[in-house]
């Protein structure tokens, strides 16, 4: 069995921002390696993570961001289960980076599910007319208009826009989040302002 130092505890703990008890535990099932250990903690934060999205979130807050130069800003409700959590730094951090994200990335609706009907609809036949899917057989046309939709969920929804310059999306981020807090956490709604633009 490895030997597992503060250390090694220390620095899984700062990639993950699990629990140090968690960390350790991790690193003793993997034998020390870290790389394993990531992946083993990400698997239980999502497996946390799903056992609390059915919980209801009703508190939370309201933040703001206004870029330098006031020309842009955007408001954004993120929601979590108790107003103790959400005066933590850790979830005020959380809503700072959202705000900044629908400024910076101007997404248009919360996730998939938030985009209206018709609009989808008018999108896939958008997809399905263009000459480079045509002419394709219909099980390959499939698979081409699945993919040039989630392309474009990338751009349009929030959850699914890429954070930042990490290597994973504001889901992800937001997953992350729900496991080293403890809540179920939810994006209820958000705007994005731009100086001189039309509603």
């Amino acid at each position: 069995m490895a030997t597992i130092s503060a250390e090694m505890v220390r620095e899984l703990r700062e990639q993950t921002g699990a629990g140090m008890m968690d960390c350790k535990r991790a690193l003793e099932e993997t034998g020390g390696d870290v790389d394993k250990a990531v992946a083993l903690l990400r698997e239980r934060g999502m497996a946390a993570a799903a056992k609390k999205s059915g919980r209801e979130a009703r508190e939370g807050l309201i933040g703001t961001y206004i870029h330098t130069g006031g020309r842009v800003g955007a408001l954004v409700e993120v929601n979590c289960e108790t107003d103790f959590v959400a005066r933590t730094d850790e979830f005020q951090k959380l809503v700072r980076d959202l705000a900044v994200q629908v400024a910076g990335l101007a997404p248009l609706y919360v996730d998939a599910a938030h985009i209206p009907e018709a609009e989808l609809e008018a999108r896939k036949s958008e997809l399905s007319a263009d000459s480079a899917t045509a002419g394709k057989p219909a099980e390959i046309r499939e698979k081409i208009i699945d993919g040039q939709l989630k392309k474009w969920f990338k751009e349009v929804c929030l959850l699914d826009q890429p954070f930042r310059d990490e290597e994973f999306d504001v889901r992800e981020l937001i997953t992350r989040r729900i496991a080293t807090i403890g809540e179920n956490i939810v994006v209820r709604r958000f705007a994005r302002f731009q100086l001189g633009e039309d509603q």
